[in-house]
């Protein structure tokens, strides 16, 4: 039986991985797909049952991937590490849709993740195809790379109008396969991601882990580059080993919601 340390939905769905969630009376329902093959979970922290039964979902939430011995590993590298592990031993990294995973960090870009999640759902909304209950998926690439500047604009996009454009384009065309993303060397998938225009490394690096479940990732933004310099400094996301991407979203949400990053610095 699933406890809370083993799955969280508060501490994996609000860990800035994914934006197509949200929580109302500790019900949560949960997105995920293209078009009409969108799939929605509705499901609460006390009966995880719905997750486990499914095979989709229990894919989604990567139950299957010994979460225990990586915290296990993990904290023996540092004392932070091991407070990290503590404060939300219930996340783990989503199996989520590759272009969908890619799409939303480019989106990501400048934005907050409140911000991002209204962008998200607009998009759907007035781009994706809805399956037979009415429900919107994420629209694919060739609604995107087809869509005018001025719609896309119209979701709150901004300036990311085109990179969204751009990044569609480059899945159509081959530029981007996912199967080449998810089996190549992480250089050389690094490599393709950033030869867009509109995706950086980090974008490609959040895209690798959470889209391509490319483990050995290690994002960097604001928060990280902070941890990393102020508790590991010299070193950088190899110390963690093979899965040093899991051990990154640990060490994201404890200094982005504990508070002690702050008082430390």
């Amino acid at each position: 039986m699933l406890t809370e340390c083993d799955l969280s939905l508060k501490q994996t769905l609000q860990s800035g991985q994914t934006f197509r969630s949200y929580e109302k009376d500790g019900i949560w329902t949960v997105f995920s797909g293209t078009d009409q093959n969108v799939r929605v979970l509705k499901i609460s922290q006390d009966n995880l049952g719905p997750a486990q039964e499914d095979e989709f979902w229990s894919n989604y939430f990567d139950l299957q991937t010994d979460y225990s011995a990586m915290k296990e590993r993990f904290s023996k590298v540092s004392p932070v590490m091991e407070r990290a592990c503590e404060y939300a031993p219930g996340i783990r990294i989503l199996r989520q849709d590759s272009w969908e995973a890619l799409a939303c960090f480019v989106v990501s870009q400048n934005n907050n993740i409140k911000r991002i999640a209204g962008i998200v759902d607009r998009i759907c909304t007035r781009f994706g195809k809805k399956n037979e209950d009415g429900v919107s998926g994420f629209p694919c690439a060739r609604t995107l790379a087809d869509a005018p500047l001025d719609k896309l604009r119209d979701t709150g996009l901004g300036f990311r109008d085109s990179y969204i454009k751009n990044t569609a384009c480059a899945v159509l065309d081959g530029k981007l396969d996912f199967e080449f993303l998810k089996s190549a060397p992480i250089d050389d998938a690094r490599k393709a991601l950033v030869s867009v225009k509109g995706i950086g490394p980090k974008v490609a690096d959040c895209a690798l882990l959470f889209g391509c479940h490319r483990l050995d990732c290690f994002p960097m933004d604001v928060w990280m580059k902070r941890v990393m310099a102020t508790y590991f400094e010299g070193k950088d996301g190899s110390i963690f080993g093979e899965n040093a991407g899991v051990a990154q979203q640990y060490l994201f949400h404890w200094a982005r919601t504990a508070g002690e990053m702050k008082n430390d610095l």
